[in-house]
């Protein structure tokens, strides 16, 4: 249903995740197998396990999109999926420390961005389900 701005807010959060997939989290010197300083960026593809993680996320926040008509288990994948996106910054910050010397990009603000488009998501499924309760007492 298009008209529910959760619909967007769940949108942006499904395009923000896969956007970590090609943008650098952080840039930097990383030392490489013969002892050489090269030069990487830290992004969703760099860890096979942050990988997996962001596809999972952005997958399940698609997926929350059309579970329009359960708005119970749509707000459940989008609590679960509101953990999974603070648990992946974590994981950015610790690959993060591997690097010799480097800085944030300016795309970091895209992984901390994803939480909280899920958190307004969930805002809007749970006042629609206040109000088809409440709708529900008035019969």
């Amino acid at each position: 249903m298009i008209q529910r701005m959760q619909t967007v807010w769940l949108l942006l959060a499904t395009v923000s995740a896969f956007l970590t997939c090609k943008l650098s989290f952080f840039s930097g010197n990383i030392i490489g197998d013969d002892k050489i300083k090269v030069f990487s960026q830290l992004t969703a593809s760099f860890n096979l396990i942050l990988l997996v993680l962001t596809v999972i996320l952005g997958s399940v926040s698609f997926l929350a999109i059309f579970l329009y008509k359960n708005r119970k288990l749509q707000l459940r994948i989008t609590l679960a999926a509101i953990l999974l996106s603070i648990v992946i910054p974590i994981l950015y910050y610790m690959q993060a420390q591997k690097f010799v010397e480097g800085t944030y990009s300016i795309t970091a603000v895209i992984s901390i961005l994803i939480p909280v488009l899920l958190i307004l998501a969930a805002r809007g499924i749970n006042s629609d389900q206040k109000l088809v309760k409440s709708l529900d007492r008035l019969r």
